[in-house]
C-alpha cells in the first residue's frame, strides 16, 4: 500500500477516518456546512472577531483576562522587538538565553510559590519534555484519566524511552488513586499528574484530597495549571486556590491562555528544574522563546499583580453563565470556572448547534471525541474578564432564544 493512500481515504471513507482516531468524516461535515474547524479570522479585538466581514461575539478563546489587547502588554512586545529583534535563532543551550528569560523564570517561580522555573517554547513541549526527563526505568506514572493530550503524549514518551510503568485513576477520584498507589511496590519512584482545571469540563482537581494520598504513599505530584493561572487562587493557580501553595511538587503552566502569548514553563525545586533543563530534549533542541513573547508574559505578570479585579471579574462571569444556562435546562457538566461546556452528546447534533450559534453571531468551539469521552460531544464556551455585562446578556439571550433549535439531551 502506498503511504498516502490513507490520506485519500480519510476524506472519502468514514471508516478510514475512524480508524485513525478522527470521530467523523470531515468531508461530510463540510458538505453540510457544519465543519467547525480551521475558520480564518480576519480581525480579532478581544471579545469580538470578524469572519467573512461579519462581526461575531467571541466565547471560544482562552484569553481569560483579556490581556492580548492590553496597551501595556502590546507595547512591551513591540519594545522587545525594537531591542532584540524577532527571534534568538538558537536554543537556550547556545545563543538563545537572554537576561529576560532568566528574569521571567525567576518571577514565575515566585508567582506560583516554587524555588525555580524553566521556560519552554510551547506549553505542549513542557509536558512532552519534562515528564520523560524526570522519570527513569521502572518508575511509575499515575494520571487522571482526563488529563490534557500533552500529558498523555509525555507519558507515552516516558513509557517508550524509559520503560516507565503507567496507570490511570478515575477522574477526580482520590479514592481510586489511593487504590492504585496501595497496590504498587514501595520501591519504584512515583509521579501523579493532574490538570488543575480540566480544559474541556472546566472542573477543578480536588488537590486537598489528592495531595494527602500522594504524601501517604511517597508519590510526587505534578499539576498542569495551563487553565488555572489567571483564573484560580488570585491568578496563581490551583494550589493557591486551595491554600496549598508550595506543597505541590511540580507546577506546569502555559502562556497561550491568561498570559496572552505562546510558550510554557515548569516550576519546582531547584534540583528537579535543573535536571529537566539538561535532560528535556524538546527544551535542548528547540529555539528559545522569542523576545516579544517573553516580554509579553512579563508584562502580563505586572498586570495580574496590579489589576487583580480582572481575575475577580472573569470568575464572576463564569458563575453567572453557569447559573443562567443551568436555569434554561442546559447541561454544563461539572464546570467550576469560566470554562463552561454545553454537553450535547451526539457529534452531528453538536456541530449543528455550533452552526446555529455561529449564524446568530456567537463564536464558540466544538469538542468531539477523543478530546472528550465517547457520546459526550460538547460546545466549549469560555469567557474573558473584558466581556461586558451587555455582551454576556446577549450570549445568554441567544442561548435562550435558540434552545428549541438545539437538540439537547435531558439534563442530568
Amino acid at each position: 500500500m502506498d503511504l498516502f493512500e490513507k490520506c485519500k481515504g480519510f476524506y472519502s471513507d468514514p471508516l478510514v477516518a475512524q480508524k485513525y482516531g478522527y470521530p467523523t468524516n470531515p468531508r461530510t461535515a463540510q458538505a453540510l456546512g457544519i465543519f467547525p474547524y480551521f475558520i480564518p479570522i480576519e480581525q480579532a479585538e478581544g471579545t469580538e472577531v470578524i469572519i467573512d466581514g461579519k462581526k461575531l461575539l467571541m466565547i471560544g478563546s482562552n484569553n481569560y483576562l483579556g490581556l492580548t489587547n492590553h496597551p501595556k502588554v502590546r507595547e512591551a512586545a513591540i519594545e522587545a522587538i525594537r531591542k532584540y529583534g524577532t527571534s534568538c535563532t538558537g536554543s537556550r543551550f547556545l545563543n538563545g538565553t537572554l537576561h529576560m528569560h532568566l528574569e521571567l523564570e525567576e518571577r514565575l517561580a515566585k508567582f506560583v510559590g516554587q524555588e525555580a522555573a524553566i521556560v519552554f517554547s510551547t506549553g505542549f513541549q513542557v509536558n512532552l519534555g519534562s515528564i520523560p526527563a524526570i522519570m527513569d526505568k521502572d518508575d511509575v506514572i499515575i494520571t487522571d484519566k482526563e488529563v490534557h493530550a500533552s500529558i498523555i503524549d509525555g507519558v507515552r514518551m516516558a513509557k517508550v524511552l524509559k520503560s516507565v510503568e503507567t496507570r490511570y485513576f478515575k477522574h477526580n477520584d482520590a479514592a481510586d488513586l489511593e487504590t492504585i498507589l496501595k497496590g504498587l511496590d514501595s520501591e519504584p519512584a512515583k509521579l501523579v499528574i493532574v490538570d488543575g482545571v480540566f480544559s474541556m469540563g472546566g472542573d477543578i482537581s480536588p488537590l486537598p484530597e489528592i495531595l494527602p494520598v500522594c504524601r501517604k504513599y511517597g508519590a510526587r505530584l505534578m499539576v498542569d495549571d495551563a487553565h488555572s493561572l489567571g483564573v484560580l487562587g488570585g491568578g496563581r493557580g490551583t494550589a493557591h486556590h486551595f491554600g496549598l501553595e508550595g506543597q505541590v511538587d511540580l507546577v506546569m503552566g502555559t502562556f497561550s491562555k491568561s498570559f496572552a502569548s505562546v510558550g510554557g514553563f515548569l516550576a519546582g525545586n531547584k534540583e528537579a528544574i535543573h535536571w529537566v533543563q539538561v535532560f528535556a530534549r524538546p527544551f535542548i533542541f528547540s529555539a528559545s522563546l522569542p523576545p516579544p513573547n517573553v516580554a509579553t508574559v512579563l508584562a502580563c505578570l505586572d498586570v495580574m499583580e496590579k489589576e487583580p479585579e480582572r481575575i475577580e471579574r472573569v470568575v464572576q462571569i463564569g458563575e453567572r453563565v453557569r447559573r443562567e444556562l443551568k436555569g434554561m435546562g442546559y447541561n454544563v457538566g461539572p464546570s467550576q470556572t469560566p470554562i463552561v461546556p454545553i454537553v450535547i452528546g451526539d457529534m452531528m447534533d453538536t456541530m449543528k448547534a455550533w452552526k446555529i450559534l455561529f449564524g446568530a453571531g456567537i463564536y464558540t468551539n466544538v469538542a468531539l471525541p477523543p478530546a472528550v469521552p465517547p457520546n459526550e460531544a460538547l460546545l466549549r464556551t469560555s469567557y474573558m474578564a473584558t466581556h461586558t455585562d451587555e455582551q454576556i446578556s446577549r450570549v445568554l439571550e441567544t442561548f435562550k432564544r435558540l434552545k428549541d433549535q438545539i437538540h439537547l439531551p435531558a439534563a442530568p
